[in-house]
């Protein structure tokens, strides 16, 4: 569950009308009709079902803490500091297993499928990865966070996110830009072309990014989607087609291996 982002929605509105509005002023063309409402229909699918399916992340995490020996303070500043920032670090790993590893990123899949970058496409967010992205934020409660801190610094995480999915602001001020994911960064890590592959899986910070070998800067003009279009603006096809992809290649696979391969290997492995 992300609280902080559901009390955030009608804010994530104003700012897609006024983007669109802005969009159609100037004549852009980042935004397509058809494609701006599905991802709008899918932000509001996507907190429906992290709203129930968040239940199991939960359960899991608060007898994690409890069993735990650790217990930090929730009413001292460099507490807040430190969740934000362990928060960010496993996302970074988590972002990076969604493109990495097939499984995941069948979740991820439906953020990159629109071929088009605004703010409508950072709430096109997946209805189940609820299922399994709480799995990378278990340290957390093994460090002895409530869930209530580690929901709060999660929620912030993704609020910040929200306004790098604009294409309208082309570069912030150079320690920004090394320090912070920014748009710029975030273009590049939505684009299809092959420098930009699989790179820039930061949240807030970028500098996991750099002390890790995926970052890449933004040199030319990036070109949105995945590697094999969606082509439909069906929800549940969306939310569903990276599984359908995944079985059909199991079927193909005679080993176990293979077959794990289909579901633990790099998702692009078998286009």
């Amino acid at each position: 569950m992300n609280k902080p982002v559901l009390y955030a929605t009608f804010g994530f509105a104003a700012l897609i009308a006024l983007e669109a509005m802005y969009d159609r002023w100037v004549n852009a063309g980042e935004y397509e009709k058809r494609d701006a409402w599905t991802n709008i229909f899918m932000g509001f699918g996507s907190q429906f079902w992290d709203l129930i399916l968040g239940i199991i992340g939960i359960f899991v995490y608060n007898f994690l803490y409890e069993i735990s020996p650790l217990k930090m303070p929730a009413n001292v500043w460099w507490s807040w500091v430190l969740v934000f920032v362990l928060d960010d670090f496993l996302y970074y790993w988590f972002h990076r297993a969604s493109h990495e590893i097939r499984f995941f990123w069948n979740f991820h899949v439906v953020h990159h499928s629109s071929e088009h970058y605004n703010l409508s496409v950072a709430v096109r967010q997946s209805w189940f990865s609820g299922l399994a992205h709480w799995i990378f934020y278990t340290p957390l409660a093994l460090l002895g966070f409530p869930v209530w801190m580690r929901v709060a610094a999660h929620g912030l995480n993704l609020i910040y996110q929200f306004w790098i999915h604009t294409p309208f602001v082309k570069r912030l001020p150079r320690p920004f830009e090394y320090v912070l994911n920014t748009p710029a960064h975030h273009r590049v890590h939505h684009a299809v072309n092959e420098p930009y592959l699989d790179k820039n899986y930061g949240g807030v910070f970028i500098i996991f990014d750099r002390m890790f070998g995926s970052f890449t800067p933004e040199t030319e003009k990036p070109r949105y989607g995945i590697i094999k279009p969606l082509k439909s603006f069906n929800l549940l096809w969306a939310n569903l087609h990276g599984w359908k992809e995944m079985f059909e290649a199991m079927k193909q696979r005679k080993t176990l291996r293979g077959k794990l391969r289909c579901i633990f290997g790099k998702p692009a492995m078998d286009f």
